[in-house]
């Protein structure tokens, strides 16, 4: 579906635009637009990849300019840039409103203006009943996404996939306590019963990849994750690493939560069960509620959120599986791309 097509990736030099790059470049799309303003990491990837079918755009989706030139003649857009460190944007809440609702708004309009196929909004868990400034913005972002997809006059469909943590992210938590476990130091736990979803990048394209197959315009994909506790996650890489380093609970950061929920209650009422994902349909209804009537729903007295508490968890043992085939772990932890530690 991608053959002779171009892509642009927002945020593009970031973890998931690295993934997308190991999975499409030596397929038969015609082009991918790395969209990003770090022209540090733009370099490193273009000398690292050294591949035709990539170009680079510096530029900031705050800037509306700057994306609608990048936008050019593209088919397809992933839109992964936005502010995602939690402390950060507590301590900066504007700067996180700017990039991830009005850098989502124009990334829409740009595509908009220039015929774009499809355009997919990646979100978080964090969006769902938020109490941080990042997860408020990135429920922002959703609901700028899906009032858009209402409005179109054109042929562009918004779409957009909600996840939870990936695993070994820039910036996420096991590159940090690997770090800790190398350098004979504490591992630092903020609450050990703290549970998060845990998904791979190869695990965030393929939701991607599938709403984008399967979207209707403002239709929300959230894959179904296992999860695990914070605590188990940090005895799993001990156990890997044949480590014995002391973990020292430091106390919840600013903004974070005790577990995290990628559906809503309200969501899952309507969510339409497809194997591995839900499906969440945008609610399309006009401001004239005068035509509808409404009953309530009484199944929502009846159904759970599905959150980070309630899922499949994992253990330490489904922990050391589930990290064991990281990229990151077999070559830090076991010296070997190649190696198979836990076999599927």
């Amino acid at each position: 579906m991608f053959k002779d097509k171009t892509l642009l990736i927002t945020g593009g030099t970031g973890s998931f635009g690295n993934a997308v790059l190991n999975r499409f470049l030596e397929t038969d799309i015609k082009e991918i637009r790395i969209f990003s303003r770090d022209e540090k990491k733009q370099d490193d990837m273009r000398n690292e990849l050294k591949n035709d079918k990539l170009k680079f755009y510096i530029g900031d989706v705050r800037d509306y300019s700057s994306i609608n030139k990048a936008m050019y003649g593209v088919d397809y857009v992933f839109h992964a840039a936005a502010l995602k460190q939690v402390p950060s944007c507590e301590f900066f809440p504007l700067e996180a409103t700017k990039t991830n609702v009005f850098g989502t708004q124009n990334t829409i309009d740009a595509a908009v203006a220039n015929q774009v196929k499809k355009v997919i909004c990646l979100s978080t868990d964090k969006a769902a009943y938020p109490i941080n400034a990042m997860g408020i913005s990135k429920a922002l972002m959703e609901k700028v996404a899906i009032a858009a997809s209402r409005n179109i006059q054109g042929d562009t469909t918004v779409c957009l996939t909600r996840y939870g943590n990936v695993m070994a992210s820039r910036g996420s938590v096991i590159p940090l306590f690997l770090k800790q476990i190398k350098e004979n130091k504490p591992i630092t736990v903020t609450d050990p019963n703290m549970t998060r979803f845990l998904m791979s990048l190869e695990d965030a394209v393929d939701l991607v990849l599938f709403a984008f197959e399967h979207a209707n315009p403002g239709d929300l994909f959230v894959n179904k994750a296992p999860a695990g506790t914070i605590g188990d996650l940090a005895e799993a890489l001990k156990q890997l690493c044949k480590a014995d380093n002391e973990v020292k609970i430091i106390g919840t950061r600013h903004g974070e939560k005790l577990y995290e929920t990628l559906c809503t209650r309200e969501e899952m009422v309507k969510a339409e069960d497809m194997g591995e994902f839900y499906r969440i349909p945008a609610d399309n209804r006009d401001l004239n509620y005068a035509q509808y009537f409404s009953v309530g729903e009484v199944d929502i007295s009846k159904i759970e959120d599905y959150h980070s508490h309630n899922t499949e968890q994992q253990g330490v043992e489904g922990m050391k599986k589930l990290l064991s085939n990281l990229p990151l772990i077999k070559k830090e932890v076991f010296g070997d791309l190649n190696s198979v530690q836990y076999p599927e």
